[in-house]
């Protein structure tokens, strides 16, 4: 698999399903149609045993196609399942908590920063990156205007990487590359897609190449 590391890259959000076994399937075919710099695994509703079941699972597989997995839930189940990252949902200060008990151990980023003030603070305690949306947040086919504008903001000014939430169209990517942040998240637009996952991460991939913008270095 190539890396791709001078422009937007893809990162998937593992969609919710009830069924642990299609869960994994659907998740490695989407790993096989090309780059993905990292998957996020969110808890869901599950309680922290069935999620560690299900981490245990996935981990491995998201590692082994090269990807970086970010668990989004128990920080404990994190550990436990040899995950390489913890994404957080919580406000700045649990962000700050998180960075300095894993950091630089894990990979160790955060989400809700619905407005600059909150994003200025969840930089504060320098995270890897800043997600700018909600991971269940794709619901129609553009990204939300407001993260697109939160993430461009952010990218014109502050080093620390971003990833903004897509919509549920796959073109979508293009528009939060355009807006010059490094990463674009996909959930829906990936495992709902009717030409199958691993179609749509080779389409996402090719639309990167053709129309992301190049990043300096």
């Amino acid at each position: 698999m190539t890396k791709v590391d001078n422009r937007c890259r893809l990162v998937l959000i593992v969609p919710q399903l009830d069924d642990a076994q299609k869960q994994a399937t659907e998740l490695q075919e989407a790993l096989r149609g090309g780059d993905v710099a990292s998957v996020i695994i969110p808890q869901y509703d599950l309680d922290d045993a069935t999620f560690q079941k299900r981490a245990e699972l996935i981990v491995p597989m998201v590692q082994e196609a090269g990807a970086a997995a970010l668990i989004a839930g128990d920080s404990r189940v994190a550990s436990r399942v040899k995950a390489d990252g913890l994404h957080v949902a919580g406000n700045a200060e649990a962000l700050a908590e998180a960075v300095e008990n894993f950091a630089p151990k894990l990979i160790v980023g955060g989400g809700n920063a619905d407005d600059r003030h909150k994003a200025l603070e969840m930089g504060e305690s320098n995270p890897d990156y800043v997600f700018f949306g909600k991971l269940e947040g794709d619901i129609k086919p553009e990204a939300h205007p407001k993260n697109l504008a939160l993430g461009e903001w952010w990218a014109s000014m502050i080093e620390i990487p971003s990833i903004v939430m897509g919509g549920t169209d796959i073109s979508s990517v293009v528009a939060v590359a355009e807006a010059g942040v490094e990463f674009v998240a996909m959930r829906s637009g990936v495992f709902d897609n009717a030409s199958g996952a691993a179609q749509a991460v080779s389409e996402i991939n090719a639309l990167l190449d053709e129309k992301a913008p190049r990043f300096d270095g």
